[in-house]
């Protein structure tokens, strides 16, 4: 058999702990949003969660609370599988390969010598472990994932490998599409192929033992070993729903989740399986246990939860208001009260800034596009479907205890509403529909446009000059709408804000983004650096502006637009509406009821657990030949190492290696000898590592000789 030898260059390159404060953080749902597809808990309290755009939970009190941690990337993840509370692995798209040492404070990157997906990863201790995807790709690593080697699959290359496990180093299952079971028993150098009796995709495989097993996957399929795989037979499991994770705590009990939220328990090794309440209808990923009875579950939606009786009762850990709606604009008039509104006529409103979110009674299932607030009471949310009657128009007095209709009859849906005051606004929608109020909205009177493209956004100073943008549309009015200017931008644009009389700007489609300084006569397009599309803009100030649009991009600027820099946020749903209330705080809404908050202006800072006093200087000279100096800092008294590595990451010195106190150091490295031993190091790249318990910082060197 060949192999293909994979070394990781990069657990050097990339090697440095990551630590952010989240620029934005989420507010709904919570601990997050993003769909969670593995779960790994080492003891009744430590775990981890992974999912999409590179996301990585953790808890230390069994679930109660969960910590975002930083993975440096936004790849999905598919898997996560820890040995102990401090080193782990978690895999995903485009071949991604993660390693933690210190329960996830920071990753590694790893070199997996492939771009394709990795869909599961199982490590039976600290060295050896494995890692499987698609198409049919079968990695294995016994030095703790620095190098892997790609395992032949038996020609089964076309299929996705969706799970694999092992009950020692050398006995193991894979498990994939139609059907496809894999066994080993010399460790993956050799696999062949199981009859599984079907052609039904398999998502997860648990064995308790050599011999006996389950796999479970489409179509509600159960299928159970007793021979270690030579045969198996389908146990019946009451549903056709897909089944994604089975876990067993012994050879009599176990349970099954999946598809709508579907949990299966059995007692007597799979004869029976017995639905739970699982309190959900979101799709459930993986399931992990830690002894008989304490267990969780994973899954869409940032979804977490909970057993402490063995699967009979489950438990949210997660919360979420209206996650299967989208949310399509976010107003906010001071720092704790606003309003969010979407899909099926949902009104979302807090009183503390976001921590809390409490759906209000709309009285329609109509899509609310819009939403907008004159003071804490008083306030306005649009929408509406296209038809006869299809404008809706919502008003409230008492901060959105009640909404009643305000009806104006009319067929077109409305996309934007904005107010100056109590009485004077604005609504604008489908095909160049305009109306204006000025009474409060009692009664509503349509203003022309002159064009009949969907017109999605508008924005008043004053009672008089406004603008409105949309679908090949860009009006301007200086006399409160009585007549609308069209000023010829030519482009799809979907949102417009303006700071005074002339300064504003306007996001659209493809990333584009306009700026004014003459009010709207001439626009000049500034440089985004995305093709997203923009679907909402914000300024603070003639300096200060957010534009947020398609798979989570946030964009900001702090020079008018000249510049704008991508913002992280944290997920890759598309974002909607955005609203500031100063430079530092504001909010961003979406689909599947994401809200996200920043309170420093969205900026994440890394700080590579560099604290002023901790450093760790260059090298010098460099390159050197053979002897180069080290200078490093150290603000407490800390073990600390001090290695050199080469470019496969093989350790060649040590030069530190000891508990050392508050001060500044000095280590000479003479590569043709150290400590009195000769080394005769070949020229090339080396790198130098220097770590403590809360500081770690790699560095590279050259040695030319």
């Amino acid at each position: 058999m060949s192999s293909k030898f994979i070394s990781a260059l990069s657990i050097l390159l990339f090697n440095l702990p990551i630590n952010a404060q989240e620029g934005w953080f989420w507010q709904n749902p919570l601990p997050q949003g993003n769909d969670l597809n593995s779960v790994s808990f080492v003891s009744s309290s430590i775990g981890w969660a992974v999912g999409y755009n590179g996301t990585i939970i953790k808890t230390t009190d069994s679930g109660t609370s969960w910590v975002v941690l930083s993975s440096g990337t936004t790849n999905n993840l598919y898997s996560v599988y820890f040995i102990d509370s401090n080193v782990g692995w978690t895999v995903g798209v485009l071949g991604t390969i993660l390693k933690t040492t210190n329960g996830g404070t920071s990753w590694v990157v790893l070199s997996s010598g492939t771009t394709n997906e990795l869909l599961s990863v199982y490590f039976i201790d600290s060295n050896t472990g494995w890692a499987v995807g698609w198409p049919g790709i079968i990695l294995k690593t016994i030095d703790g994932g620095i190098n892997w080697i790609e395992q032949a699959d038996g020609g089964f290359t076309p299929y996705e490998l969706w799970s694999i496990h092992f009950i020692d180093s050398n006995t193991g299952w894979i498990v994939g599409t139609s059907g496809i079971i894999l066994k080993t028993t010399d460790g993956g150098t050799n696999w062949y192929e199981q009859l599984s009796g079907t052609s039904n995709s398999f998502y997860s495989v648990y064995f308790t033992n050599s011999n006996i097993g389950w796999v479970v996957g489409a179509s509600g399929i159960i299928i159970k070993s007793t021979d270690g795989g030579a045969n198996w037979f389908e146990q019946s499991s009451g549903t056709t729903n897909q089944l994604r994770s089975v876990y067993f705590t012994e050879t009599n009990t176990g349970c099954v989740i999946g598809a709508g939220g579907i949990i299966l328990k059995t007692t007597d090794g799979g004869t029976n399986w017995i639905g739970q309440v699982s309190g959900t209808e979101n799709h459930l990923l993986s399931i992990n246990f830690t002894d008989q009875n304490i267990g969780w579950a994973v899954g869409i939606f940032g979804t977490i939860l909970k057993t402490t009786d063995g699967g009979t009762n489950w438990i949210e850990l997660s919360s979420g208001t209206a996650i299967y709606s989208h949310l399509y604009s976010v107003y906010f008039n001071d720092s704790n009260n606003g309003w969010a509104v979407g899909s099926y006529g949902k009104i979302l409103k807090t009183t503390d800034g976001g921590s809390s979110w409490i759906a209000q009674s709309s009285g329609t299932t109509h899509e609310l596009h819009s939403v907008y607030f004159t003071n804490a009471n008083t306030g306005w949310a649009v929408g509406g479907f296209v038809g006869p009657g299809g404008t809706t128009i919502l008003k409230t007095t008492d901060g959105g205890t009640n909404w009643n209709e305000q009806s104006i009859g009319t067929s077109s849906y409305l996309l934007s509403v904005q107010f100056t005051n109590t009485n004077i606004g604005w609504a604008v929608g489908s095909y160049g529909f305009i109306i204006k109020t000025t009474d409060g909205g009692a009664n509503w009177i349509e203003q022309s446009s002159g064009i009949i493209g969907d017109i999605c956004s508008v924005y008043f100073i004053d009672s008089n000059t406004g603008w409105a943008v949309g679908r090949w549309a860009d009006l301007k009015t200086t006399n409160g709408g009585t007549n609308w200017i069209s000023q010829s931008t030519q482009n799809y644009l979907y949102s417009v804000h303006f700071i005074d009389s002339n300064t504003g700007w306007a996001v659209g489609y493809y990333g584009k983004i306009l700026k004014t300084t003459n009010g709207g006569t001439n626009w000049i397009q500034q440089s985004s650096g995305t093709i997203n599309n923009l679907y909402s803009v914000h300024f603070s100030d003639s300096n200060t502006g957010w534009a947020i649009g398609e798979y989570g991009t946030i964009l900001k600027t702090s020079n008018g637009g000249n510049n704008w820099i991508v913002q992280s946020s944290t997920t890759a749903y598309h974002l909607y509406s955005t609203c500031f209330i100063n430079a530092n705080t504001g909010w961003t809404v979406g689909e599947y009821a994401t809200i996200l908050k920043t309170t420093n202006g969205g900026t994440t800072i890394f700080n590579h657990n560099q604290p002023k006093s901790f450093l760790l200087s260059q090298n010098y000279p460099n390159p050197f030949n053979p002897s180069t100096t080290i200078r490093f800092t150290i603000s407490e008294l800390r073990f600390t190492t001090l290695k050199i590595y080469d470019l496969l990451g093989r350790e060649v010195a040590t030069l530190v290696n000891e508990e050392k106190p508050a001060g500044e150091y000095e280590v000479e490295f003479n590569a043709d000898s150290h400590s009195g031993e000769v080394r005769n190091l070949p020229s090339g790249i080396y790198f130098y590592r220097l770590q403590t318990e809360s500081y770690a910082e790699t560095k590279k060197m050259i040695l030319l000789k």
